[in-house]
């Protein structure tokens, strides 16, 4: 069993496919396929059954997944570590975030590390705070950008921001200085859907009390929602951070409370993995950038 084999079988089975594996490893898929026949015959065991919409791990190919994940985060440590020796550390760095927050933050993120780490290369991937998690604990990310993220054994938080959330109204609409939460169940709504963060502290918030919201539509992205708000559809509850872009600021907004609800943003970081200088590097780098200009 070699570490090349387990790499292999690893990208398989997050590509879903040997044909999409192969893409991703630049290799012929026949000799990606011969690769998994040798380490299967190496440990006597069936790692991959075909489908007919690609592969799926074995229950024996699941177990060998959670070791190959943690044996090849090793192998990369290891090579880290002793890239730190130089004074310019060399490897690559994933951070997950947000979209919203990636389409303020990623310029600025990636003009800093190029400036502090040349010789290395960071990933920037983009997705909903749950999935990100997820990622994070599955070693599949280094840093994350998370909104509200459930309690995990595995994670730390820092926290970078809060924030209040808003009743967010059509143009030319008239809303009162404060929306009580109660009262919030008059308005029509346009909400992400779940499992987006904000949807669910709102429902926590306002599900605890029996406030019931007239939903009228759900969406996947915040900017969707923002887009439905400004033709008059209905109103949506957001953070002032995600009204950034042009037209925005003529949508009518109104805090809501009391109490008021807040939203966190967090910088997430797994306890199991030790942080190299790269990675501390850049949760320094992160902590540095103005998360409210986005």
């Amino acid at each position: 069993m070699e570490l090349r084999q387990l790499q292999y079988f690893v990208t398989v089975v997050d590509a879903g496919s040997f044909s999409r594996g192969a893409a991703v490893l630049h290799l012929a898929q026949p000799s990606l396929s011969r690769q998994i026949a040798l380490l299967e015959d190496d440990l006597g065991q069936r790692l991959l059954v075909r489908t007919g919409r690609g592969v799926t791990p074995t229950e024996a190919g699941d177990a060998l997944l959670v070791h190959a994940r943690a044996m090849l985060d090793i192998s990369r440590r290891a090579r880290d570590e002793l890239g730190e020796m130089d004074e310019s550390p060399g490897g690559r760095i994933v951070v997950g975030m947000p979209p919203r927050v990636a389409l303020g933050l990623s310029t600025p993120l990636i003009q800093k590390f190029r400036e502090r780490f040349p010789r290395a290369v960071i990933t920037v991937l983009e997705g909903l705070s749950v999935a990100l998690r997820e990622s994070l604990i599955a070693g599949k990310l280094d840093l994350a950008l998370l909104f509200d993220p459930a309690a995990s054994p595995q994670l730390a938080f820092q926290p970078l921001m809060r924030e209040k959330l808003l009743l967010v109204a059509p143009p030319k609409s008239k809303l009162p200085p404060r929306v009580g939460l109660a009262a919030l169940a008059n308005y029509p709504m346009v909400l992400p859907s779940a499992p987006n963060a904000i949807r669910h502290l709102l429902d926590s918030v306002l599900g605890s009390r029996g406030i019931q919201l007239k939903v009228l539509a759900e969406v996947g992205a915040v900017r969707t929602a923002v887009a439905l708000v400004q033709t008059g559809v209905g109103c949506t509850v957001l953070p002032e951070s995600a009204l950034g872009a042009s037209g925005d600021e003529l949508l009518p907004r109104a805090p809501i409370g009391p109490p008021s609800i807040w939203n966190a943003l967090v910088l997430a970081t797994p306890k199991a993995r030790p942080g190299t200088r790269l990675t501390r590097g850049t949760a320094q780098l992160l902590q540095e950038l103005d998360f409210r200009q986005r």
